[in-house]
């Protein structure tokens, strides 16, 4: 399976919710590579933290930013259970490939209705990839929700009726993931996270049956 967290709009968590996807699946026992496609090289920077650290590699992050990604997702996947696709957010041509070479691909919102006008865009170029590619399905991921918020909810009520629709599965607003990427660790590995690392495994498990 090739999953791709996609957005135009800068700041909305791809790169996080990626490797914390990677890491939960990872952890049982599947050989993920993620691949990197944002020329800022968030998750490649996060894996050379994490060898700085000392830390265990629990994936393989590959940077690979040209629109060729399509082309070579097969070879790729060839000996991994999933990729994870970390989309980038400058370059329109790198997100149609990326598109291209996914399953599924997941566009990360925050619960605002700014960010879901600024998705307008990706959801625009979702729909031209749905032509060439009628297998590829989509869905919105809520993502930094703050607890208890009723813009919240109510922006999750009316994305369940959305198309695509969101995920049940939302991930809080929570320091716990800033402080793990600072170290190159996922939330599963810090302490007093166990919140955090519940709502990354109920997204990973959501996200693999939606997928199969």
């Amino acid at each position: 399976m090739i999953v791709a967290f996609l957005n135009h709009k800068g700041g909305v968590g791809k790169t996080t919710l990626a490797l914390h996807v990677a890491g939960a699946w990872a952890a049982q026992g599947k050989r993920i590579v993620v691949v990197d496609t944002d020329s800022q090289g968030s998750a490649l920077d996060w894996s050379e933290q994490r060898t700085k650290e000392g830390l265990p590699r629990l994936f393989d992050v590959l940077e690979l930013v040209h629109d060729t990604l399509h082309a070579e997702a097969s070879e790729i996947a060839r000996d991994a259970h999933h990729v994870v696709i970390d989309g980038s957010s400058h370059s329109a041509a790198l997100m149609r490939s990326a598109m291209l070479a996914a399953d599924l691909a997941l566009v990360p919102a925050q619960p605002s209705p700014f960010d879901g006008w600024a998705a307008g865009e990706t959801l625009r170029l979702l729909q031209e990839a749905q032509r060439f590619r009628p297998q590829l399905t989509a869905r919105f991921v809520l993502n930094r929700c703050v607890a208890r918020s009723l813009i919240a909810s109510e922006i999750a009520a009316v994305l369940a009726k959305h198309d695509p629709p969101a995920l049940a599965a939302r991930i809080g607003q929570r320091v716990a993931f800033g402080d793990a990427a600072r170290t190159g660790r996922l939330v599963s590995e810090m302490p007093r996270s166990e919140p955090a690392a519940r709502e990354v495994a109920a997204l990973a498990a959501e996200i693999e049956r939606i997928a199969r």
